[in-house]
């Protein structure tokens, strides 16, 4: 029988939990439902160490121009093998702010896959750059076709600073004998998604709690009550056939993510996260999820036939509703400071920044 603490609104917390969501570790038994995707690692110390550096800028020769040395391409696919060093190839940690960072093998390794894919989109272990799709084109957010891209997404996002350091990547694990992390990077096929299709689901004690919207702006077809019954039966019967079945981890408490396909028949999985405060609710809170886990263990012949609850914005006056106004806009900075922020440090960028808006001021005196 089943039993849930009444106190406890999340599972506890430990490492091997939380590396379950690595996406190393859970996409191998999804990839057949899942974007395809190429996993690469290790990466060297000194990949980290930019990322981590002052400023805005993409290594020297990462822009999309013709290589012609053939660099062999060693990144762990998926379908393949899933490489497991240690990081033999990792230089030391000599990397300082004011070095020049330059990638070449990594380089050839991304331009293989975007040869392959057409177009990818980044992420880390855990965290994607989606806070910064406002550097790239808006026609095609999150399209990267080069490597200079694929940086220049991940340098400009506050979202992936999550996965650099291991005390915020096991943070609420309450134990100093933490696993060895290496970062990864991961390059996934891009083409174009409907944002109204993406929900994010909950599960708790194996069993399916509730869905939500993952875009929160207004969608009319979303208020229809045969379609939410459609998107409450399509997403039981994936989590039943595909995802239950297939989450090989101890632990039955996890959130993933889905791609509805636009007859709202079937998905795609995109994403797992651990049940925790870390992970965004979005039209839930976890005390109301907590509930529906009670009201579920306290009436097991109900839960046989039981449905997930699904919350949608039911108005653009609802007060999660976005109203389109841009995703991540407090993340967002001016394009001339992106501009003049290339290829310096922050201490230069500063002083050009200032003589730019003395120049303006200037003009504007004139």
């Amino acid at each position: 029988m089943t039993t849930v603490d009444n106190e406890g609104i999340f599972p506890s917390l430990t490492p091997d939990y939380i590396l379950a969501f690595q996406f190393s570790n859970w996409y191998p038994s999804f990839a057949r439902v899942s974007p395809k995707s190429t996993i690469i690692r290790p990466l060297g110390k000194d990949f980290k160490h930019y990322l981590e550096s002052d400023s805005i800028f993409v290594p020297e020769g990462s822009e999309d121009v013709f290589v012609e040395k053939n660099i062999s391409c060693h990144s762990a696919i998926v379908e393949s093998t899933l490489s497991d060093d240690g990081g033999d190839d990792e230089r030391e940690d000599t990397a300082t702010a004011g070095d020049h960072f330059s990638f070449p093998e990594l380089d050839e390794r991304i331009r293989s896959v975007i040869r392959e894919y057409k177009a990818v989109f980044p992420k880390l272990n855990f965290s994607s750059p989606k806070d910064a799709s406002w550097v790239l084109p808006a026609s095609s957010p999150l399209k990267c076709t080069s490597p200079a891209d694929v940086y220049l997404l991940l340098k400009s996002s506050d979202f992936i600073s999550h996965d650099f350091s291991i005390e915020s990547v096991f943070d609420g694990c309450g134990t100093e004998n933490l696993p060895v992390y290496e970062l990864e990077l991961v390059l996934r096929k891009w083409y174009p998604v409907d944002s109204s299709r993406e929900v994010r689901c909950f599960v708790r004690n194996d069993i399916l709690l509730g869905i939500t919207q993952r875009d929160t702006n207004f969608y009319v077809f979303m208020i229809n009550a045969e379609t939410q019954k459609t998107i409450k039966t399509t997403v039981y019967n994936l989590w039943e056939e595909v995802v239950r079945p297939n989450w090989n981890f101890p632990q039955k408490d996890y959130i993933f993510d889905l791609l509805l396909t636009r007859d709202l028949s079937g998905g795609h999985v995109i994403d797992f996260s651990p049940y925790a405060p870390r992970t965004d609710p979005f039209l839930f809170t976890y005390e109301e999820l907590h509930e529906v886990l009670s009201k579920a263990v306290q009436d097991a012949s109900a839960r046989r036939t039981f449905l997930p609850e699904l919350h949608v914005i039911e108005s653009p006056l609802h007060p999660s509703a976005t109203q389109s106004m841009p995703a991540y806009q407090h993340n967002r900075v001016p394009i001339e400071a992106l501009t003049l922020s290339e290829g310096r440090n922050i201490v230069e960028f500063g002083e050009i920044w200032q003589e730019e808006v003395t120049r303006a001021v200037g003009e504007d005196d004139d």
